[in-house]
Parts: structure tokens; C-alpha cells; sequence
């Protein structure tokens, strides 16, 4: 069985997403790319023009599972909130085209992907590169997002190993 997993890393001017399939155990690299936002147009319009944006994603590639950055309170609460509001949009839009959303933090995703969770962005995507036998990464916020969906893929690994062996 074949199963679609859209990772997300939100964001209020850019979202990145990546998209893999785990078949027979193998993940398979689909397809990255980052949303960008108009910067001049106020609040409300970006995150109008980021709903639609992910509804299209979600049609083109119809995710069963949908996984998207935990929010986190950095420095700046009001980038949080913004952050907050993005998720939402996306989270909607993923319930909507029939996805199940799972949340990872930030630094979970990194020590499951790479084996630290202090690793930089740039040790992420090139672990990414390694595992998904994929030549360029052009945006950190595409390698996050796919950095969530590998890990969420690697748990489900887990989880059916550990299943099969208590049940054997």
C-alpha cells in the first residue's frame, strides 16, 4: 500500500512543503517547493492567497497525511501569532482535501532526521539530499517541510515494527 505525506513549514510570507511516498518501507522523494507570498499586500490577503495556494497543492498531490511544524514562541510574539494563523490556514485546507494533520516540533524532526535536534538547517538538507537521493534543495523552507514529512515517515516506520513484533 502507498501512502502520500505532505510536510509543511508554515509561514506567513513564504511556506515551504515537501512531499514524499512510503511504499514497502521506502521513501520516495515527489516533489518540494515553497508558496510565496506577496509582501506588499496586507495580512489578511497573504493568508487568503495561502489558503488557495495549499488547496492547489493539495489537489495536485491528495496527501493522505498532512505534517506541519508545531508552533513555537521565539523572541517575537508577534510573529508567533502570525505563524499561528498560517498553521490554521493550512491545517483547514489540509481537513478540507481529507488529510489526517500530524504536528512535530521543530527540534524533534531534526534529531529524528539527522540524530541531533541542535543540527543546523543546512545539516537537515543535506541529510535530506542523502536520504531522498535528490540533487538540489533550492529553499531551507522547502527542505523543513520536507524534513517533516521524512520524520513523520520514519515514526510510521517505527510504529508498524513495533507493532509486528508485539503481535508476533
Amino acid at each position: 500500500m502507498s501512502l502520500t505525506i505532505l510536510g509543511v513549514d508554515p509561514g506567513s510570507r513564504i511556506t515551504g512543503f515537501g512531499v514524499v511516498r512510503v511504499e514497502n518501507g521506502r521513501i520516495e522523494h515527489i516533489n518540494h517547493g515553497v508558496i510565496v507570498l506577496d509582501a506588499d499586500q496586507g495580512f489578511p490577503v497573504r493568508m487568503t492567497e495561502l489558503g488557495e495556494a495549499f488547496r492547489e497543492v493539495m489537489e495536485k498531490y491528495k496527501p493522505h497525511q498532512v505534517v506541519i511544524e508545531k508552533i513555537f514562541l521565539g523572541k517575537n510574539a508577534d510573529s508567533a501569532f502570525k505563524l499561528g494563523h498560517a498553521r490554521g490556514v493550512v491545517m483547514y485546507e489540509a481537513g478540507r482535501g481529507g488529510a489526517a494533520v500530524h504536528e512535530y516540533a521543530t527540534r524533534v524532526v531534526k534529531k529524528g532526521v539527522t540524530g541531533t535536534g541542535g543540527a543546523s538547517k543546512e545539516d537537515v538538507q543535506a541529510i535530506l539530499k542523502a536520504i531522498l537521493n535528490i540533487k538540489v534543495i533550492n529553499r531551507i523552507d522547502a527542505s523543513d517541510a520536507l524534513a517533516m514529512a521524512c520524520h513523520h515517515a520514519f515514526e510510521l516506520k517505527k510504529k508498524s515494527i513495533i507493532e509486528r513484533a508485539v503481535t508476533v
